[in-house]
């Protein structure tokens, strides 16, 4: 990219191919928002903790303007598309701008197994029905399986961004795997404790 992408920092993190609704209210990003419906162009949002910008965000496509108000606020949908890393932050304008350059996952990476996709699906179906997380349904052939589970869940921002600036499926769904191979064990004992004193020590 070699024009400046308008950065967006928010205390989130966005996966490539998964939505994500926002309602804009700030004067700065309503310009900018405006800029972007009028132009057609997406913008970059990045991770940030309202000191310090992570150095890899994702760019976001306006798919729908949902609602807009008298004094200038809207809601949109945005989907997540192309990560990016910032090369350097431009603050000429009321929001920030950055130059990015796009990446991918390595070519040469391992692709990952049917079988670790399997058993990724199925231990996140088991998380979610243990934590009561709305169930999705996934594509267990998408390219991007781990960026799908990953916004399903109500995790750590700095273990999705660790996901985000990974470059191996492969790897992302063993990281995911180990996480829920520690978590499930947990929730279990959560509910069978529950169990147990909602019974007067007797699990029904």
């Amino acid at each position: 990219m070699n024009d400046l992408l308008p950065l967006f920092p928010l205390d989130l993190v966005l996966f490539p191919e998964t939505p994500l609704p926002l309602h804009i209210f700030e004067p700065r990003y309503k310009e900018m928002v405006g800029e972007c419906l009028r132009e057609k162009s997406p913008f970059g949002m990045v991770r940030s903790n309202g000191r310090t910008l992570a150095n890899a965000g994702c760019t976001a496509e306006i798919v729908d303007l949902l609602r807009t108000y008298p004094d200038g606020r809207m809601d949109i949908l945005t989907m997540g598309r192309q990560r990016f890393e910032i090369i350097e932050v431009n603050d000429e304008r009321s929001f920030f701008r950055g130059q990015v350059e796009p990446f991918s996952d390595d070519e040469a990476a391992l692709p990952a197994p049917p079988e670790l996709r399997t058993s990724t699906l199925e231990m996140h179906g088991e998380l979610t029905k243990l934590a009561s997380i709305e169930q999705v349904q996934f594509e267990e052939e998408h390219p991007l399986l781990s960026f799908q589970l990953a916004s399903n869940l109500p995790v750590d921002l700095d273990f999705k961004q660790t996901l985000l600036e990974m470059r191996s499926e492969r790897e992302r769904l063993k990281v995911l795997l180990d996480y829920y191979s520690k978590v499930i064990p947990k929730l279990q004992a959560m509910m069978f404790g529950k169990k147990k004193a909602g019974g007067n020590g007797w699990v029904h």
